[in-house]
């Protein structure tokens, strides 16, 4: 687990030492043991290392015998020890001890890109090619003495990558902070993913509220040479094919993929443990994990004083069932003095409050572990939010025509409808954005690809595409790198995810019943009390907040004549959301929440606004 960087400039020239500290900097969070940077005429690569494997020999970047590739890498390879063992036997040498960074670099120079699809892992890599672009399906032609960067992105976005190219220079970084810090100005406003975030109640991919900074996507590869750059699809979950089996086949072949996938990333060489909540994805992660485990697995939760929000007590009944080493916190719920660092590590807003809880639990397991495994991924690829039951309950909305569907279900899980939009915006920025439509531009090309799944399996694929990579994996990513402490999420081991896409949304959502297969495989191994618990949202009740004890402070927030909202903003629409909630005539958390996040974002960031 690191934070990598650098810059490929097609002219030649160099990026100025003060601005490559600067970048290396801006990631010492991610990396804190280490670091290392290779520079070659207009190009350079930089890693922070978090040293998780092969600590003493796993130093980056790696570089080839003959000096004419390099490589850095955040995040890690779990099938390492496989491939460096075909590697071996096909005579392969390593200088390194048993690093998984290694390996890929020996992988790329027998094999180019090639390799990829072969990769089980969480990772953004960066491969600077002095002898010129590769030949092959995913490099283009051999240019001899042009060198090419290479960018590449795991499959469905556990680990972050940015990118800013002006067409002379590409910079890139874990973080967007990393990237600014190389910028001789400070970028503008994205306007139209401002409306995006709106929309979704996060930024959703390629999009960031920075103008020109966009994510290398998921599951695709950037190549950047002297004459500009190219994105290609290596890997994309919607060519999987639906199929039916019965359910028992269905739980066997389940439960030893998860088994397995857990298996993979119990390597390290340093201490681990487990995020646990009593909920059935994390209690599903940790009965796998204490069968593979020589001493007690450890596991950690927070709680809070309010009962509606607590759940420590299923968590310490979990623990107990595993046998695992448990750790407990019980916090304040009133988090929102932290808020504004909290953004700081996100780079961008997010109205989602689970991010401060979530560095709570990152600050406890720190203290004792430097790896945990998460539930992460599980409701995405099941269907486990309350969200898809309510939409699929509605027959009106549920047999809707393709196009209108991916509209409808957008604007029913979102945050500001287009009307609501346009009642917010001030005449100038309605204007900016009247051409900008934020289902078409953003949602339905991804329904577009989805068309021969069913509805069920349509949702899981649209969040799987935005939701986390765009909100639900920068949670575990930001808060545990804030601490430094690495994050791992099984259930979104590539096999399992292809897995869930071959089975029926009838599998997962069934007569509003959710995760339906699910908890019935997993029974079993976890028993029916946490199998079937009602699902319970990690979060803090700030709607509460925002009508008693912080009703002053987020006035003051929203209505400061210096507001970033003040020039973005009706102010008298704001006012209504505000009184009307204060009153409590409507509950307009979840509104109030991201404008919160919006200003306190921009109280870290001082976006401009654009000409």
């Amino acid at each position: 687990m690191c934070g990598i960087y650098g810059f490929f400039d097609r002219s030649g020239a160099a990026l100025s030492a003060a601005a490559l500290a600067a970048m290396d900097t801006s990631l010492i969070h991610r990396g804190p043991d280490d670091s290392g940077v290779f520079t070659a005429p207009g190009a350079a690569l930089g890693n922070r290392r978090l040293s998780i494997i092969d600590i003493a020999g796993g130093h980056q970047p790696f570089v080839s015998d003959d000096g004419r590739i390099a490589l850095v890498q955040n995040g890690e390879i779990f099938n390492h020890v496989e491939l460096r063992n075909e590697l071996q036997r096909q005579g392969v040498r390593f200088r390194s001890d048993h690093s998984d960074t290694e390996v890929l670099l020996r992988l790329y120079e027998r094999e180019g890109l090639a390799f990829l699809p072969r990769l089980n892992g969480m990772f953004a890599i960066a491969i600077w090619d002095g002898r010129g672009a590769e030949a092959g399906p995913l490099g283009g032609q051999r240019s001899v003495g042009a060198p090419v960067l290479h960018l590449v992105r795991d499959r469905i976005g556990v680990k972050p990558l940015f990118v800013h190219d002006d067409g002379r220079r590409l910079l890139f970084g874990s973080e967007i902070k990393a990237v600014l810090a190389a910028l001789p100005e400070h970028p503008t406003l994205d306007l139209p993913a401002l409306q995006h975030y709106l929309a979704y109640n996060y930024v959703p991919p390629p999009f960031t509220l920075f103008a020109g900074v966009r994510h290398v996507m998921p599951g695709t590869v950037l190549t950047i040479d002297g004459q500009g750059s190219r994105s290609r699809r290596w890997w994309s979950l919607a060519e999987q094919t639906p199929s039916t089996q019965s359910f028992s086949a269905w739980q066997e072949q389940f439960l030893a993929l998860l088994d397995d996938a857990v298996q993979l990333r119990l390597r390290a060489d340093v201490p681990f443990g487990a995020f646990l909540s009593g909920g059935v994805d994390s209690s599903t992660i940790v009965a796998l994990m204490a069968r593979h485990v020589r001493e007690p697995a450890r596991t950690f939760c927070i709680g809070f004083p309010d009962p509606r929000f607590d759940e420590s007590p299923y968590a310490r009944e979990a623990a107990q069932r595993f046998g695992a080493t448990h750790r407990e916190h019980i916090v304040q719920p009133d988090m929102l003095d932290d808020w504004g660092r909290v953004l700081w590590h996100c780079d961008q807003p997010h109205g989602d409050a689970s991010f401060m809880p979530t560095r709570e639990v990152s600050r406890l397991a720190v203290q004792d572990v430097k790896v945990v495994l998460t539930g992460d991924g599980g409701d995405e690829l099941f269907a486990g939010y309350d969200k898809y039951a309510s939409f699929m309950a509605d027959a009106a909305l549920r047999d809707l025509p393709a196009a209108n569907f991916a509209r409808h279900y957008v604007e029913h899980t979102g945050l500001f409808g287009a009307q609501a939009r346009a009642a917010l915006f001030q005449p100038w920025l309605r204007h900016e954005l009247a051409d900008v439509d934020s289902v078409r531009d953003v949602a339905a090309p991804w329904f577009e690809q989805a068309a021969h799944f069913d509805r069920v399996n349509q949702m899981l694929f649209l969040d799987m595409m935005l939701l986390l990579p765009g909100n639900n994996l920068v949670k575990p990513d930001r808060m545990g790198m804030a601490v430094s402490l690495e994050a791992r999420t099984p259930f979104l081991d590539w096999r399992l995810m292809e897995f869930a896409f071959r089975a029926p949304g009838e599998t997962k959502l069934n007569n509003g019943d959710k995760k339906h297969w699910f908890k019935r495989a997993v029974e079993p191994l976890i028993g029916a009390d946490l199998a079937h618990r009602k699902k319970q949202m990690f979060t803090v009740p700030i709607g509460e907040w925002f009508r008693g004890p912080r009703k002053d402070w987020l006035a003051a927030l929203l209505f400061a004549p210096h507001a970033l909202g003040a020039q973005l903003f009706e102010a008298d629409t704001v006012r209504k959301l505000f009184d009307d909630h204060v009153a409590g005539t409507a509950n307009h958390t979840r509104e109030l929440r991201a404008l919160a996040a919006l200003e306190l974002w921009a109280q870290q960031f001082q976006p401009q606004l654009p000409a």
